[in-house]
């Protein structure tokens, strides 16, 4: 284990080897007006497993190493999806081996293990359940102890990376008994066996999952030893079902009322199970295990110190970093062994191991980074873990769960966890690679991505395309996701230095117009021929995943100036984003926030971007109070493999990383009054926030390295080379720090995006004889003066089914190259449409040019105004007025229904 400030590398193999950590204390900071509050010295004893595993967390309270294989843990008899416990409950199932934290599904949960006295239960053993009781139950880091049946037995549980140990307290009693169970896997066991070894170890393997309702299966096989005889053993069928039932112990307590157990598991063999407890933990000594696990958590966790706050927020703090820090987990076994997702056995080089489990759609978005932050040795592990799916499935996997692909949710985040562990310090893994596997997976048609051909015919993802496989869904959420994970592979790229791709990426990544309505201020489905679909409203879900389309309405994070700009500037922005937040945080209204779902990450930053971060920082205070408490029912969602519990701990030391595969990290204000980032170069980021409370949540100022600082991100030369950041704070917002145009956050793209026109209303049936209004028009992203010139253009002719069609188009040309964003690059950066350096931007403006047109449409549909996208991307800015007043068209349908030639041009 190295020291504190460097890559975290610990081995619960050497257990005599491992002490706890120790911190020395921390002085002042200069400039500060008080002194500095005691920071937190033990903060594995800070973790509290219990909280959130009750009313949506999903989260399990059992032992678990960092990042570990095996997650030792109670399953209630209801059970929660992959956690496996309720706090309300009363009755256990079991300890089973293997959990996973919160991730939406049933999955895992194992082979329970159940200690009882009296004899083997009548009836099916594989049902029975004991009580439990709370009293006296201690859950934290490493180490979780419980009190179960009556009389009661007190069962005690550590671990190690690849091995667990249990310690039960029995009453004096000849009938002290160990139920395993093999056939109670979450989502149902398709096989299992048993083998009793011996007078004190069992050998067996359980086949289970479908997870999320895939087909894909895997086999855990388990090896677990006892310090005492059994004194009777039988392995217990039942008839018609798919293997062994269970197995039953007998022991004789009233020598020696403990009863110790070691367990190892392994996806590859019962052979390489028991290597793993052999590697992992050889002696009979738990105090030392449980040490050895405490000890490991207390050097991961002590990367990030802090001090003041309440022990409620400390326990909070502490315990959302410890659920960061549990996913992606070890997969391959002490001799590196693991079955790969072609099903055959691989093995890993030694020093290094292969990670399985990854909630792409959710982690990316900042889990992946503050664990990179953190632990870049095991996240370079983890990004190596990636490239080696791709060379065995030709996939990197989009939610990479055991040793299959999984399509439940949408995009292609591996580009960007991939991309973030990079960005973050994580880059000890084969870089070339990585950029070949991502461009390759980006830019063709695959499972993953299988409208990538539709995408660059159309420029959006049409809702009546065809897509041919892999749970494809959600066409308008599923672009919104893929042009986030183009950006990210630009950056990732533009790193290595191929200014090519991140060129063409952050170009393609600009698609999100091609489906922004502003004529309804949404993101809208479209068909194929161009029209949006009809009926969109705030409250809509249509092309949606998990969201509304008023929640999906800012999911544009690295373009928030174009965006904007095409929203109608802040003067209409900001009350739609007052009207959003007014309300609960989250998801229980359509149309407003919900900070509690994945998707949705990073809109807490969104006043960053239109000159009010005061706001921000309100929205950020409330977020860290009202979806985060010290309680059992502490999490309003899953957490989704510690995507919730991340975000929480950026926005309690004040930064998000909003934009994927980039370290710039937009500023929020911290929630403590110190807090220490040891980084994994070195170097460290100190804190100072005097006062820090949920009452003083408003940045007065702020320095950075003792120089005053009105900025509202830190470039990634933070991450890198650290420094001092001194707030202060207040109960009132400060109305002018920070809102300069030229302290707002730069954006990526925005030459890329001139304008996007807009029919409103979109669609319109004209019934013989009537008439109806139709405004057309373009709606600029620039800040500069341009002028978008209109030509109409009518035709008429047939539809599909004979019946005469008309249309009135109107074709528009940008008159500009250039916008009103000056980038200021360093020296040797690529332009390549990134922005690398500070941006300097151009007082709002709204262009001049308009018109009028009238004429007549044949048929009862009127299509939506489509925008080239080879004309009007010219140019960059951040916001502005209508540039192209709205256009009148009025169509009328008359009753003669002669045929006319049909042409289409967009514009």
């Amino acid at each position: 284990m190295k020291q504190l400030g460097r890559s975290l590398s610990f081995s619960l193999s050497s257990i005599a080897s491992l002490t706890l950590a120790t911190v020395v204390a921390v002085g002042a900071p200069t400039g500060a007006v008080a002194a500095a509050p005691p920071i937190v010295t033990d903060p594995a004893s800070v973790v509290n497993t219990l909280v959130a595993t009750t009313g949506g967390g999903n989260v399990f309270p059992g032992p678990a190493a960092p990042f570990g294989m095996i997650q030792w843990s109670p399953d209630t008899r209801r059970r929660t999806d992959g956690g496996g416990y309720r706090y309300d409950q009363t009755q256990l199932r079991g300890f089973s081996l293997t959990h996973i934290s919160g991730p939406g599904c049933g999955a895992y949960q194992d082979v329970p293990i159940l200690p009882l006295t009296g004899g083997l239960p009548a009836g099916d053993p594989g049902s029975f359940q004991e009580s439990f009781t709370h009293t006296g139950e201690v859950a934290t880091a490493g180490y979780y102890s419980v009190r179960v049946g009556s009389p009661a037995i007190t069962a005690e549980l550590t671990s190690t990376r690849r091995s667990a140990m249990g310690r039960f307290t029995f009453p004096s009693t000849t009938n002290a008994n160990i139920l395993m169970k093999l056939l109670d896997s979450q989502n149902g066991t398709m096989a299992s066996s048993a083998q009793i070894v011996g007078h004190n170890e069992v050998q067996g393997a359980a086949t289970s999952g479908h997870f999320c309702g895939a087909p894909d299966t895997y086999t855990v096989h388990f090896d677990i030893t006892f310090d005492h005889p059994f004194t009777a053993s039988q392995v217990i069928t039942e008839a018609g079902q798919p293997g062994p039932n269970s197995v039953f112990l007998t022991f004789d307590t009233t020598a020696n009322q403990v009863l110790q157990a070691k367990v190892g598991i392994s996806f590859v063999s019962v052979g390489n199970a028991k290597l793993n407890w052999q590697t992992d933990n050889p002696n009979w000594d738990f105090n030392a295990v449980r040490s050895a696990s405490h000890a490991a958590w207390n050097a991961l966790l002590s990367r990030i110190q802090i001090g003041g706050g309440t022990p409620t927020q400390q326990q909070l703090f502490y315990t959302m970093l410890y659920r960061v820090l549990l996913h992606p987990n070890i997969w391959s076994d002490a001799n590196g062994q693991y079955v790969g997702f072609d099903q055959a056995i691989h093995t890993m080089p030694a020093g290094h191991a292969q990670y399985a489990n990854y909630s792409g759609w959710d982690t990316y978005h900042s889990q992946s980074q503050l664990a990179a932050l953190l632990a870049p040795q095991e996240s370079s592990d983890q990004a190596q873990s990636l490239l080696n799916d791709y060379a065995q499935d030709n996939l990197l996997p989009p939610w990479g769960f055991a040793n299959s692909n999984n399509y439940v949710m949408v995009g292609d985040p591996a580009q960007a966890i991939l991309a973030d562990y990079y960005a973050f310090g994580a880059t000890s893994f084969d870089t070339a690679t990585a950029l070949h596997d991502m461009i390759a997976q980006a830019t063709t048609v695959n499972d993953v991505r299988p409208g990538t051909a539709m995408q660059t015919q159309y420029g959006y993802l049409p809702v009546d395309g065809s897509y041919g496989c892999c749970n494809f869904h959600g066409t308008a959420a599923t672009l919104l996701e893929d042009t986030q994970e183009d950006v990210a592979l630009a950056q990732f790229a533009s790193a290595l230095n191929d200014s090519a791709t991140a060129t063409r990426m952050v170009k393609r990544a600009q698609d999100w117009q091609n489906i922004f309505n502003a004529g309804i201020n949404l993101f809208n489905p479209k068909l194929t021929s161009g029209q949006f679909t009809s009926g969109m409203t705030p409250t809509s879900s249509d092309g949606m995943v998990e969201g509304s389309s008023a929640q999906y309405r800012w999911i544009v994070p690295f373009n928030h100036a174009s965006l904007i700009a095409a929203m109608g500037g802040n003067q209409a922005v900001n009350p739609l984003l007052d009207s959003f937040f007014s309300g609960p945080l989250d998801g229980s209204s359509d149309t407003g926030a919900f900070l509690a779902n994945e998707f949705e990450l990073g809109v807490q930053m969104f006043y960053n971007y239109t000159r009010q971060p005061w706001k921000t920082q309100a929205v950020v205070n409330r977020m860290r109070n009202e979806l985060f408490q010290d309680t059992p029912t502490g999490l309003k969602n899953n957490d989704d493999l510690g995507a919730l519990s991340s975000m929480y701990v950026w926005s309690a030391l004040g930064m998000y990383p909003t934009i994927p595969g980039s370290a710039q990290l937009d500023i929020s204000g911290p929630a403590f009054p110190l807090s220490i980032v040891h980084l994994g170069n070195g170097s460290t980021i100190t804190i100072n926030a005097p006062g820090a409370s949920p009452s003083n949540p408003y940045i007065q100022s702020l320095k950075f390295n003792g120089h005053p600082y009105h900025q509202l991100w830190f470039d990634p030369s933070l991450i890198t080379g650290g420094g001092t950041l001194d707030y202060a704070l207040g109960s009132a917002p400060n109305t002018f720090w920070g809102t300069a145009p030229q302290d707002t956050p730069p954006s990526y793209g925005t030459q890329y995006v001139a304008a996007i026109g807009f029919a409103s209303p979109d669609n319109q049936i004209l019934t013989p004889g009537s008439a109806k209004t139709v405004s057309l028009g373009a709606q600029s992203t620039w800040t500069s003066p341009q002028t978008i010139s209109g030509q109409p253009d009518s035709h008429a002719g047939e539809r599909d089914d004979g019946q005469p069609r008309g249309a009135v188009h109107l074709d528009l040309t940008s008159n500009d190259q250039v916008g009103g964003h000056a980038i200021q690059r360093r020296n040797g950066e690529p332009d390549d449409g990134l922005v690398h350096g500070q941006s300097r931007r151009a007082s709002e403006c709204a262009g001049d040019d308009h018109g009028r047109i009238h004429r007549r449409a044949r048929d009862g549909i009127v299509p939506a105004v489509v925008v080239d996208r080879g004309q009007c991307r010219q140019g960059c800015g951040r916001s502005g007025a209508r540039a192209a007043r709205r256009a009148l068209a009025v169509l009328q349908q008359r009753g003669d229904h002669r045929r006319q030639r049909h042409g289409r041009r967009g514009f």
